[in-house]
């Protein structure tokens, strides 16, 4: 694994300067295309991933989940109600249940309920069809991937491009999987291990969680693999499920102190906040200053990646907005915002549209 103070650039490692503690090299900064290209495909697809890679991201984003038969596959939640059509399944209606997954109670249906040969008889739909009608009029068309099909599929994508693509899996509700007997890490250990492609590539292990990552330390049959830790700002009193578990004090927002983020370097490298964590939004929803983060985190010998932009008027900073209403694509302000964010120092990002994300960077 490489040290905290290495950036992979076009998929090579460059190594920074200076003692334990220095700050990272800034390279060109890094297009991480989040579940894809889900602005304009259903997320979690080949279809959005094939999107992300033709629109030049450096990396694409799966979320890792359990099969109740051990099978890692790719979704944002275990709870696939809402991005499927499971419930025009009436074979799985007796399935779906309440449960409580990292303190928040959440009825529908859980991938740890279903073998992989019973997801397989679904198709994935679209998370937020108000927004996204484009993407919700693709219902029905692609089915749920398993992490070893993204896998294959991006070692032939890289054939074929003649460059690497990057892979930023995230291990999901590490500390309710292992509750219930379907421990993630060493499975996903196992299949970095048994492919070409994974024992080489970019590869980038993001996670909310804290004891995960600090067991993955080092373990990763990949010399290249990064660590990644993700951190919510906001509720200054919100923790980590495996800390809550624990019934430890760490918050994420002291993970984001000076004396937190020295901690976070000495087992991750990159720390992912979400975007207004990075430049917070005023009372009249712009933009406002910088906050400290990103520089105190360089200073502790990490790489700031946060998460995520979008291209609708409804998540942007009112700075950025234009007059089409909430729902409507802004291309030009989400590239403005991007690269607002880039002026503020950090070393790449999580976008839905990662065509905007190379035009904030390459200045198109």
């Amino acid at each position: 694994m490489i040290g905290r103070r290495e950036v992979l650039v076009g998929g090579a490692a460059t190594i920074a300067a200076g003692g334990v503690g220095a700050a990272p090299v800034r390279a060109k900064p890094q297009v991480f295309g989040h579940r894809g290209a889900s602005a304009l495909r259903p997320e979690h697809t080949l279809a959005s991933y094939a999107k992300a890679v033709a629109d030049g991201a450096d990396f694409i984003e799966p979320d890792l989940v359990p099969t109740k038969d051990g099978v890692l596959i790719v979704r944002h939640e275990n709870n696939i109600a809402e991005t499927t059509d499971i419930a025009r399944h009436p074979e799985f209606a007796s399935r779906r249940t309440e449960k409580t997954i990292d303190g928040q109670k959440q009825v529908g249906w859980f991938t740890e309920d279903f073998t992989l040969a019973e997801l397989k008889t679904l198709r994935a739909v679209e998370r937020l069809p108000q927004l996204r009608p484009a993407n919700a009029a693709m219902n029905g068309r692609f089915d749920l991937v398993t992490w070893y099909e993204m896998v294959d599929y991006a070692a032939a994508e890289s054939l074929a491009r003649g460059r690497p693509i990057g892979l930023v899996p995230e291990l999901k509700h590490s500390t309710y999987f292992a509750s219930i007997g379907l421990p993630l890490e060493e499975r996903f250990l196992a299949s970095i291990a048994q492919h070409d492609y994974t024992r080489r590539c970019p590869l980038v292990v993001q996670s909310f969680e804290v004891a995960n990552l600090r067991a993955l330390r080092g373990k990763v049959a990949n010399p290249r693999a990064q660590l990644m830790q993700l951190v919510v700002g906001g509720d200054d009193s919100q923790r980590p499920a495996d800390v809550v578990a624990a019934g430890g004090s760490l918050t994420y927002h002291a993970m984001m102190t000076p004396a937190g983020l020295t901690e976070v370097a000495r087992y991750a490298d990159i720390l992912a906040p979400d975007t207004r964590t990075i430049v917070p939004l005023g009372p009249d929803k712009r933009l406002l200053a910088p906050a400290p983060v990103t520089a105190d985190a360089h200073r502790a010998g990490l790489l700031v990646m946060p998460w995520t932009f979008r291209p609708e008027n409804y998540f942007l900073a009112a700075n950025f907005q234009d007059a089409a209403g909430p729902a409507a694509r802004n291309p030009t302000g989400s590239v403005a915002e991007m690269r607002a964010y880039l002026a503020a120092g950090i070393d790449g990002f999580f976008t839905d549209d990662p065509a905007l994300g190379r035009a904030a960077i390459d200045g198109k």
